[in-house]
């Protein structure tokens, strides 16, 4: 199956003058990156002009948590940078964290302007539902990333690879490698979403990551809750010894979420037992 990519969206800044702590204002632009000073022991805030949806920070050394549209990063080292990616509706925007430095010279908030919507044109017609485009889904489509590692030495493991949401739906494109000397019939795959998750560490800096079983198992929960599949494609019934198959699961994402969301994606079918694969969104 094809592989989807994602397209970048980035951006530019204006800064005041230097050797004072800084407030921007972030303008739209394309090919650049947004550079934060930080410094020890202290917020800086990202507040952008939507809701955002996800982060991704290249260092645990930088704590990065997000509440609407607002991000709040703090360093916790020095001599450490890294980069960190923010979704919005408007696309994925690009930043690069600087050391943390002196707190005179550190960035204390970037804002972004709201746009301004361009005027509504009258019309008669009547709007027909949208339809979700291959640009679209190439846009939205977001890389899910391995937290931890999957042993595969005569087993079955199963790795998701990306995410696409469209009208309340989340498909996930998974893959599914026999590494046992049987032949492996996955059929269709149950999937559940975690009530109140909990984690040693800031669930919100592993947003799209699928964590490994040693990982999962340090999850902790008030329980499960099932989440209708709304549809599934898989092409190979059956995966012989040292083959991998992939497919698709399409979910119906539980109302009103707030916070990370963790879903388990479970593979009844084995001679050892159900495999699974644990989601951070």
């Amino acid at each position: 199956m094809k592989r989807f990519w994602i397209s970048c969206f980035v951006l530019a800044i204006f800064a005041l003058p230097a050797r004072t702590q800084k407030l921007q204002v972030q303008d739209s632009g394309r090919e650049q990156i947004v550079h934060v000073r930080t410094a020890l022991d202290h917020l800086t805030v990202l507040e952008m002009n939507g809701p955002v949806s996800a982060v991704a920070v290249g260092s645990p050394v930088f704590k990065v948590e997000w509440r609407e549209n607002k991000v709040f990063i703090k360093p916790t080292e020095e001599n450490v940078a890294t980069n960190l990616f923010v979704w919005t509706a408007a696309g994925r925007f690009n930043y690069e964290l600087e050391p943390a430095g002196p707190v005179p010279e550190m960035v204390f908030a970037i804002d972004q302007p709201v746009p301004v919507p361009p005027p509504v044109k009258a019309s008669m017609d009547r709007v027909a539902p949208h339809q979700v485009s291959p640009e679209e889904v190439l846009i939205g489509t977001k890389t899910v990333r391995l937290y931890g590692s999957v042993p595969g030495k005569k087993r079955v493991a199963v790795y998701l690879n990306d995410l696409f949401q469209h009208d309340g739906q989340l498909f996930i494109h998974y893959t599914i490698r026999n590494d046992s000397n049987k032949t492996y019939t996955p059929g269709p795959p149950q999937v559940s979403a975690l009530n109140s998750p909990r984690y040693h560490d800031s669930l919100y800096a592993l947003s799209n990551c699928q964590l490994s079983p040693a990982e999962a198992s340090r999850l902790k929960s008030s329980g499960e809750v099932s989440i209708e599949v709304a549809r599934t494609e898989m092409p190979s019934a059956r995966i012989e010894p040292g083959k991998e198959a992939t497919g698709i699961v399409a979910v119906n994402l539980p109302p009103g979420r707030s916070g990370p969301t963790v879903l388990r994606v479970i593979f009844l079918a084995g001679s050892s037992g159900p495999i699974s694969a644990t989601l951070v969104m």
